[in-house]
């Protein structure tokens, strides 16, 4: 039974909070509970356990009972998918090595028989002895043959406190960084949200539009899905009928919910905290924002980045010293002792663990702040960047086009009555030209035309008809070209309409051309801060590429601090820019949003997608970015600088460190014991410090 109260009553209305309606499908709830006699609607607010009924006669005690006895965990988003996509990383550190080593310590000394304090201390160490002797044989010399070597060494000498406490030592420290590591994995996989596993969507029965529950994996794009306050979306599209307060902290860092209304796009792993919307589903099932965070995550678990794999290869070259060192402790001072103290002293743990743990959480801070990075090789290349090379539509500019002009050519035809038509026609699409024309249009007071079935012409226009006359909607060539539409009496006007570089799109009505709608794509507010910032980071050249007319490109250079324009490009110019700046040796960055950028994207040592880019770049760049801010770019740069330095701080102190120990070991100042203390101690020192959290900077 659940902790339920009524907290506030009128005549048609019940609000009750219960803490059990936190982490449930509100939606699913709401519909169930819409089942009961009386009710006539119900709304669930998950986020704050509230849930509030209206009806004509609405039994208190009933519903209260109702919700006491609730079944829960029918409702529960379920989130067994996160450890189904790590199973091969879910295995928690043991600490029987550490009770068994340590029991063979405690009681060694008590062991009367010398015989029996030998099988006591070599039954302890036989777990450390097999793995030593079958990697000699599999890996050849590794740090693990030396170490069991070392208590090997310890054992013959009959020394079995020295070989106990370096066992125990041994696995003190192999649990450490099996925890430390561990523990990095888990940071990545707090980016691995909970699956939705059922959706409502609307369907069409009996003549009537209804919702109907299905599994998540059934949703199909172009399926209407709605999300009531307290559910998760399931889905990436874009919002065509409702408003909602969205909490996107989980995919892009946000920490206040975000207001999103029809024309908005919304991305799976989110929550609805107020509000219910009509989703058009754009991406589903494994295309979804979710799921390719899920799939990164998985193949950034093990992926091995340029200094990652320099490290692993410098310390299996570092053994056989290690090796040659204890031979010539022993031909120095014929101390066995010294010998194993030797063998402790290896290089191979900190080297190996520390930089991928160190990588593993720069991962997983980048998604936590809205910037999902494909592995670590992406980070290490991002490091490495010189130029930086901005597509500018969608990157510089917002990509939103806005309508600051409407032109008549029908004195018959008003502004507005054209505007009207436009938004008409438009408003089932969600292209840039289609938003901002329907956008305009609402904020002038919107007037729908009735109009017939539209038809969308990719790339061109729309085609319906209204009051049996034709109207067609769309670019110049379109129109003219496509649909004989005349021009030559307007030449003049359409020529004053395009200054200031603003975008047309055309109107015709009966086979006229009744005006045209001027918009214009409006650079980010904090564009010329942003390639500051990168400048700052180390950025010696920033390139802007640009379809536009040369005076109009070089004016926005100017104005943000661009060294380089390209400008009249071709969609295929943009990857022979970026081959021949590789080409003279720089480290490029390519940053850009659209279909004809994926070229460029896979051409460039590191590729950045914007937000509201098209899928294929997306698929195509090594770093998307989750939320629409330039800005991120730069915290991705701060994020991979700060990466490199701490892991090559982490390289130099493990190499001094080490040789300090492996010194101090081979002329006898360090026993086995201490060398051990020491060593392992330096390895979780280091790997601690490769997960201290980095800030990124917002200043």
């Amino acid at each position: 039974m659940h902790k339920t109260r009524l907290i506030h009553q009128t005549s048609q209305r019940l609000r009750y909070v219960t803490p059990a309606l936190k982490q449930i499908n509100a939606h699913a709830l709401a519909n169930d509970l819409k089942k009961i006699e009386g009710v006539r609607e119900v709304r669930v607010n998950a986020k704050i356990g509230s849930v509030v009924f209206e009806g004509e006669h609405l039994d208190e005690k009933a519903l209260l009972k109702h919700l006491q006895q609730l079944d829960i965990g029918h409702y529960q988003i379920c989130d067994a998918s996160i450890n189904a996509c790590f199973n091969d990383h879910d295995e928690a550190p043991s600490m029987k090595g550490i009770v068994r080593s340590g029991m063979a310590l405690a009681f060694q000394p008590f062991i009367p028989q010398p015989r029996l304090k030998l099988a006591v201390s070599t039954l302890a160490s036989i777990p450390l002895l097999k793995e030593g002797l079958f990697e000699l044989f599999s890996e050849g010399l590794t740090s693990k043959v030396l170490e069991a070597m070392a208590v090997g060494v310890s054992l013959a000498r009959s020394d079995y406190s020295a070989a106990n406490s370096t066992n125990l030592m041994l696995e003190i420290g192999e649990y450490i960084e099996e925890t430390t590591v561990h523990k990095s994995d888990d940071l990545i996989k707090e980016l691995a949200k909970p699956n939705v596993e059922a959706a409502w969507i609307e369907v069409e029965e009996k003549g009537k539009r209804t919702e109907k529950r299905i599994s998540t994996a059934e949703v199909k794009v172009g399926d209407i899905v709605i999300v009531g306050a307290g559910d998760t979306i399931p889905i990436d599209g874009h919002i065509i009928d409702g408003m909602a307060s969205i909490n996107q902290v989980s995919m892009t860092g946000e920490a206040e919910p975000v207001k999103k209304e029809r024309g908005g796009r919304v991305i799976s792993g989110t929550i609805v905290e107020s509000g219910r919307i009509r989703i058009w589903a754009e991406q589903v099932g494994d295309d979804t924002a979710t799921q390719r965070i899920r799939h990164y995550i998985k193949s950034s678990l093990d992926e091995k980045s340029a200094i990652g794999l320099k490290a692993t290869h410098l310390a299996d070259k570092l053994v056989p010293i290690t090796l040659g060192m204890a031979g010539l402790s022993y031909l120095i001072r014929r101390d066995m002792a010294s010998v194993a103290a030797v063998l402790q002293a290896d290089y191979s743990c900190a080297l190996k663990l520390a930089t991928p743990v160190a990588f593993k959480n720069s991962l997983s801070i980048a998604g936590h702040h809205g910037i999902l990075i494909k592995g670590a090789k992406a980070l290490e290349a991002l490091s490495h960047v010189d130029t930086f090379i901005f597509d500018k539509t969608g990157t510089l500019t917002h990509g939103e086009l806005e309508v600051v002009e409407i032109y008549s050519f029908d004195k018959e035809w008003s502004k507005d009555a054209i505007l009207n038509l436009t938004a008409s026609a438009e408003e089932h699409y969600f292209h840039p030209v289609a938003e901002a024309v329907v956008k305009a249009a609402k904020e002038r007071g919107f007037v729908h035309m009735h109009h017939d079935e539209v038809e969308f012409i990719v790339a061109h226009g729309v085609r319906t008809q209204i009051n049996g006359k034709e109207a067609i909607i769309g670019s110049r060539h379109f129109l003219e070209e496509d649909e004989q539409v005349s021009f030559s009496e307007h030449e003049a006007k359409i020529e004053k309409c395009l200054e200031n570089g603003k975008i047309l799109l055309y109107i015709a009505y009966d086979n006229k051309l009744l005006g045209t709608i001027g918009m214009i794509d409006r650079v980010r507010a904090n564009a010329k801060e942003a390639l500051l910032k990168l400048r700052k980071l180390g950025a010696k050249e920033i390139v802007m590429l640009t379809g536009d007319v040369e005076d109009k490109a070089q004016a926005l250079a100017k104005e943000l601090g661009i060294d380089t324009v390209y400008a009249r490009l071709l969609p295929t110019d943009k990857s022979n820019i970026v081959q021949a700046l590789k080409e003279s040796g720089k480290h490029v960055a390519f940053i850009g949003d659209g279909i004809n950028d994926a070229p460029a994207l896979m051409n460039a040592n590191v590729g950045i997608s914007m937000y509201k880019g098209a899928d294929i770049a997306k698929a195509t760049a090594d770093i998307s970015l989750l939320k629409d801010d330039i800005d991120a770019v730069v915290e991705a740069k701060i994020l991979a600088n700060k990466t490199m330095a701490r892991i090559q701080s982490n390289f130099n102190a493990t190499v001094g460190i080490n040789s300090f120990i492996l010194m101090g070991a081979a002329v006898g100042l360090l026993s086995p014991v201490k060398t051990a203390f020491l060593h392992n101690g330096t390895t979780i020192g280091l790997l601690l410090n490769s997960m201290q959290k980095i800030r990124i900077e917002k200043s």
